[in-house]
C-alpha cells in the first residue's frame, strides 16, 4: 500500500533510505494500538510479500510505502477509517495477490474518492469491481486473455474467470506502482533491489489477531485434505500416484 502525491513510480525511482524513527512512526499510525519493534532491514525485491505479523516501510520523496499482507483486503472498499485518514488529500494505492488461490486485489483513492476496486479469485468470483476499469484491464475483460487448459491434467473443468488474475495483478502491479514480481522487467521498471525498507514486527497486544489468524490456518488445512500427487505418463497425461510409493 502507497500514500503518494501523485504517481508511485518516480517516488520508488528515486528512493533514498529514510529515517528509522520517522518511518517508525508512520507504522504505528497504520496500526494504531499495536506494538512496533524494529527488526532486521530489507529492499521492495526481497520483502514485498512479508510474514506475519512483519511490515516493511519507507518514507520517500512523494510517497510512503508499506508492505503488510494484513493491508491486502478481500474487499479494498473496506479500507479502514483511519487508513483513509492517514492517506487524506493524497493517492491511497493498493495491491495484493495470493498465488494459493488465483486472487487479486487492487484499488485506487484519489483525494479521498474510491475510483477503482476490483477483488477476485476462481472460488470466490468478483467480490469488488467498483469504478471504471483501467486501460490495461480492457483487453481481459474483453476474453483476449484466456486461461488455457493444462494438458493431461484429469478432471479439469473450465476456468471460472474470462482471464487469470495473477496476469492481470502483475499488469496492475506495474501500472500502479512501476514494478513486477514475476515475469520480464521493462526498462523503465523500478529496481526493486535499489528500494530499502525498514523492517518491523507489529503484533496485536491482545493476541486476539494471532489468535483469529491461527483458527483460520487451521480451517484450511482442514478443508485441503491429504496432499495428492500426480505425475506425468509417457502418454503425456497426468496420473495420481501413491505417497507410499516415493
Amino acid at each position: 500500500m502507497a500514500f503518494a502525491d501523485g504517481v508511485v513510480r518516480p517516488a520508488l525511482r528515486g528512493a533514498a533510505r529514510s529515517e528509522l524513527a520517522e518511518t517508525e512512526a508512520l507504522v504505528r499510525q497504520v496500526h494504531p494500538g499495536y506494538v512496533v519493534e524494529p527488526v532486521d532491514d530489507g529492499t521492495l525485491f526481497e520483502h514485498v510479500y512479508p510474514p506475519d505479523d512483519i511490515t516493511y516501510a519507507t518514507k520517500l520523496a512523494g510517497a510512503e510505502l508499506y508492505c503488510d499482507r494484513r493491508l491486502a483486503l478481500d474487499r479494498p472498499s473496506e479500507l479502514p477509517e483511519h487508513l483513509r485518514q492517514a492517506g487524506a488529500g493524497r493517492r491511497i494505492v493498493m495491491h495484493g495477490m495470493h498465488s494459493v488461490v488465483d486472487w487479486l486485489g487492487f484499488a485506487v483513492w484519489e483525494d479521498g474518492e474510491l475510483v477503482r476496486s476490483l477483488s477476485l479469485s476462481p472460488d470466490a468470483g468478483i467480490q469488488e469491481n467498483i469504478g471504471r476499469p483501467y486501460d490495461f484491464e480492457l483487453p481481459y475483460w474483453a476474453g483476449e486473455h484466456p486461461v488455457e487448459p493444462v494438458p493431461g491434467w484429469p478432471g479439469q473443468r473450465p476456468y471460472a474467470l474470462p482471464f487469470h488474475p495473477l496476469e492481470l495483478g502483475e499488469l496492475a502491479l506495474r501500472a500502479l506502482f512501476g514494478f513486477v514480481i514475476e515475469g520480464y522487467p521493462d526498462p523503465d521498471d523500478v529496481d526493486t533491489d535499489a528500494v530499502h525498507l525498514h523492517g518491523f514486527r507489529v503484533t496485536d497486544p491482545s493476541g486476539a489477531e494471532q489468535a483469529a489468524r491461527e483458527a483460520a490456518y487451521a480451517e484450511a488445512r482442514r478443508l485441503m485434505g491429504p496432499p495428492r500427487l500426480f505425475r506425468m505418463g509417457p502418454d503425456g497425461t497426468m496420473h495420481e500416484v501413491s505417497l507410499d510409493s516415493l
